[in-house]
């Protein structure tokens, strides 16, 4: 049989598939799914329905006052309108209650108080600033904060007491201050750090607060100087000293390696 002779029988098979398939989506106003054939896509619901539990049919949305609809088939299929918020029940939307001193944010579906204000049991209070504090805008600190060189104390700011040769560091924790460079914390002073002949100051709050030049060793208070063996050197460190290339450590001298 020639494809001529054919292709006639080809179309008519095609036109009456889809007749049945235009007829089973017109079906209920063109709102019901047609069935899931192994080789078969259902259509999408149209705008405003949604496909029920079984998904063989779209079932129209319920677009509440002052809301709008989503087009989504996830979530209720709908979201409230700029200014509103969702009840208790979730089945309405209700005008956002704004209380003094605070403004709707720009998703318009909560509020925020305005600057020198602070939430508080669902109203905006106003910010109490103590003497020598100012305002941070965060919400977590009570919205304010003690100016450098005092301390929050109870709802005010104390001045931070600092010895001489001290600096206030104006943190919360802690002292409140720290020595000067070439000094060390001492019962609530700052006293000098003494630097023996042949050492520097460090930067270290641990230890002695200075350390040995290169080629000198630290005793209890001073420094001594490494005296050197013969085919010996300073390590790296410069606090000691190692045996040269081809010598072994034999007590306090260096021998050549057997």
């Amino acid at each position: 049989m020639s494809w001529a002779s054919t292709w006639p029988i080809a179309i008519a098979v095609a036109l009456t598939c889809f007749a049945l398939a235009a007829s089973a989506w017109a079906q209920h106003g063109g709102q019901q799914r047609p069935g899931m054939l192994a080789d078969s896509v259902a259509p999408p619901c149209t705008a405003g329905f949604r496909p029920d539990p079984s998904g063989e049919t779209c079932t129209a949305i319920v677009v509440p006052e002052n809301a709008f609809a989503t087009n989504r088939e996830y979530g209720e299929g709908w979201e409230c309108k700029h200014g509103h918020e969702a009840s208790t029940s979730s089945d309405t939307c209700v005008a956002i209650d704004i209380p003094d001193n605070a403004y709707l944010t720009e998703r318009g579906d909560r509020w925020e108080c305005d600057r020198r204000f602070i939430r508080a049991d669902g109203k905006c209070l106003p910010i109490a600033v103590p003497k020598n504090g100012y305002l941070t805008g965060n919400t977590y600190d009570g919205g304010w904060d003690c100016a450098r060189g005092y301390r929050r104390d109870d709802g005010t700011c104390v001045a931070v007491v600092v010895p001489e040769f001290g600096y206030p560091t104006n943190t919360s924790y802690g002292r409140g201050w720290e020595c000067d460079r070439g000094y060390r914390e001492v019962g609530g002073a700052c006293v000098a750090i003494r630097v023996p002949e042949n050492a520097y100051l460090t930067d270290r709050s641990y230890g002695r607060g200075w350390t040995c030049e290169r080629g000198y060793s630290e005793t209890t208070d001073a420094c001594e100087a490494i005296v050197l063996p013969e085919n010996a050197h300073l390590d790296h460190f410069g606090a000691r000293w190692t045996c040269d290339r081809g010598f072994e450590r034999r007590g306090a001298s260096c021998l050549l390696r057997d």
